[in-house]
């Protein structure tokens, strides 16, 4: 059974940083494609970024410029940089895992809010 469990969040004035972690667990972590989503009251989540079990990285355009996505396999760790954050980045976090194939999953973490205040 694949846990997944995100740290990290918090309150952040308008144009601050934050780190958000992932720490996996119950799973060959090298074998998973992560995922970070977010959902913001009253809307759909949306996939913020994607690293692949090869490395590929997928960005929102909304925060291309602004967050970078990485992976620590040794340590079965997923982050999330996120700088110059704004209002509009206000959500829920979610960390995803993804194993592809007759064996594959889908996991998702309970998240971690990201509150940015104007």
């Amino acid at each position: 059974q694949v846990q997944l469990v995100e740290s990290g969040g918090g309150l952040v004035q308008a144009g601050g940083s934050l780190l958000l972690s992932c720490a996996a667990s119950g799973s060959i972590f090298g074998r998973d494609d992560m995922g970070w989503y977010r959902q913001a009251p009253g809307k759909q989540r949306e996939l913020v970024a994607l690293i692949t079990s090869d490395g590929a990285q997928t960005i929102a355009d909304s925060v291309k410029a602004r967050f970078a996505i990485s992976r620590d396999n040794t340590k079965s760790m997923l982050y999330l940089q996120m700088h110059s954050l704004k209002p509009e980045d206000t959500a829920v976090y979610y960390c995803n895992a993804v194993r592809r194939g007759n064996s594959g999953y889908s996991a998702w973490g309970q998240g971690t809010q990201v509150t940015v205040s104007s």
